[in-house]
Formats: C-alpha cells, structure tokens, sequence
C-alpha cells in the first residue's frame, strides 16, 4: 500500500467518528421528524393504541390554513427584512466611524461587540423591561416612564403588546427588532470593519489623488470590495431570523393575538404544551426549509467559486 493510501485512510479514520455521529445525531434525526410530521403522533395515547399511522402531508395542509402560523409567517418576513436591514446598515455605519482610528475607538469598538456576549434570553429579558408598557397612562414603566418625565406623554405606546398593524405586519414587533438589532449589530460591525481593514491603502491613496470624494470612495471603492462581506452577514442574520426563539419567549411570548409570534415558538407550545408531536414536527420541517432556501444557495456559490 502506497503511503498517500495509507494517509488516506488514516484521515478516513480519524473523522469516522464525527461522521457517524453527524449522521446519528443530524439527519437521522432530520428523517425521524419528517417521518413523524407525516404522521398522526399527537398523543402518546395514539402511539400506545396503535392510530399512529401515515396521514401524508395531512399536517403541513392544516398548518398552511392554521390562521396562527399564517401570522406566525407574516411576523417572520417582518422581522428578518427589518432586522436584516438594521444590522446592515448599523453595523457599516460604526465600521466606517472606527476604522478611521479616532480617538477612543478602541473602547467603543470593544463596547459595541460587548452585546455578543450575551445571550438572547438575556437580552429579552431586559429589553422586556425596558419596553414593558404598564397600563398607559395610569402607570407607566420603561420607556414609557422616561416619555412621561420629558412631558411627552402621547407618545406613550403598547410597545411589543399593541395589536395595531400594518397590513400583515404587526407593530408590536418593532420593539424585538430593535433588541435584536442591539445585540446583533456589533457582529456584522466586526465583520465589515476586517473587511475594511483589508482594503488596500493604494487603492484608497489611489482614489483620493484621483480627486473621490468621501461619498465617492465609499460607494465606488469600499462598497464593492465589502459585497462578499454583506452576502455573509445577510446569510448569517438571515437564517438567525428565521428560526428565532428565545429573544421571543424571553421577551414577549407570542403576544395578544399572536402579534408577536414566530413559528418556532409555536412548535414549541405544540410539542411540549398540547403533547401535538406531529404538527410539532411539521413545523420543524418548514423551518429547516426556510433556512436551507437561505443557506443551500450561498454555499452552491461558494463551492463553485471555489471550483
């Protein structure tokens, strides 16, 4: 045997393990749900009794109609479009004010990354606090405290437990985008800060003797050489958006007339509350599909740059 085989297969062996616990503990399980959203499992009653049985895409039919996550879907779009969008363009905005080293960047670069160090259950919690809207006007707390001692009391709002909307979009996810934006911006600032960082220094010289304007070196120079940078940093927050819990639970649950629901805090409910293993599932599914409608098409383009 050769000794490139014998690397070969020394390399195949020390892996094996991850992979047999990736193919175990991911898409065993990933086919395990699947299999169960095509089922009727919502009781362990229908399990011992011998009813759990095949029903097709009986489950994800009834989800689509469900009124809830008809909501819950609507409130998802909302929420990834406008956190996608505050992320973006806050995070570019403090790269752009640190990376021209004034004085003190240091201290309000490590401030502003300060946020990913918490968690989003953390983070829901006190921004909780912060919105709760008490009953205005009688007694106000959080913000809406501070807008009274200011003297602008009709400003006073329901925050995340107002039932005022949009169209399909619900107001009351304005404050969960703005606690999510919070703790997330300092990441994508991180990130488009190593980008600008990398840009050449000639190129910039280059572009200043050529006569660019500030405005111009941004859009003209940086923008374009930072595109990977933002394709990432959507792809990130975007899949983040789309299987968010825990800021949700933390913060508002699913709200008066699931005004601030997200589909994964209705699998939640369904799976341990109504013991509905089945819809659970189905939820999950749909899920791990929004995701993958996010994910799967950034990785094709990697792999064939790559190529």
């Amino acid at each position: 045997m050769s000794v490139q085989k014998k690397k070969a297969r020394a390399g195949f062996l020390i892996i094996l393990p991850s992979l047999a616990f990736i193919g175990i503990f991911v898409y065993y399980f990933i086919f395990l749900t699947v299999r169960t959203s095509t089922s009727n499992w919502n009781s362990f009653s229908s399990l011992l009794s011998g009813e759990y049985k095949f029903v097709g895409l009986r489950n994800y039919q009834r989800l689509f109609m469900d009124p809830r996550f008809q909501t819950d879907l609507w409130n998802t779009l909302f929420f990834t479009l406008f956190f996608l969008a505050g992320c973006i363009i806050l995070g570019i905005f403090l790269a752009n004010i640190i990376d021209k080293k004034l004085k003190g960047s240091s201290f309000f670069q490590n401030l502003f990354l300060f946020p990913m160090a918490i968690s989003f259950v953390v983070t829901g919690t006190v921004w909780g606090w912060i919105f709760a809207p008490g009953n205005i006007p009688t007694s106000p707390q959080g913000i809406n405290l501070l807008l009274e001692n200011l003297g602008w009391s009709n400003l006073q709002w329901m925050w995340y437990t107002s039932t005022q909307s949009i169209g399909k979009f619900n107001l009351a996810l304005i404050p969960v985008v703005i606690a999510a934006t919070w703790q997330m911006s300092g990441y994508v600032m991180a990130m488009y800060l190593a980008g600008l960082r990398a840009i050449p220094e000639e190129m910039i010289e280059a572009a200043q003797v050529d006569g660019a304007t500030g405005t111009q070196l941004f859009w003209r120079i940086k923008m374009p050489m930072l595109r990977p940078i933002t394709l990432s940093a959507m792809i990130v927050i975007g899949h983040m958006s789309l299987k968010i819990f825990d800021l949700i639970y933390a913060m508002t649950g699913s709200g008066p007339n699931n005004v601030t629901d997200m589909p994964a805090v209705y699998m939640f409910e369904q799976m341990f509350r109504s013991n509905r293993y089945a819809v659970a599932s189905a939820i999950a599914i749909i899920m791990l599909v929004m995701v993958a409608a996010v994910i799967v098409p950034y990785l094709y383009s990697s792999f064939r740059g790559e190529r």
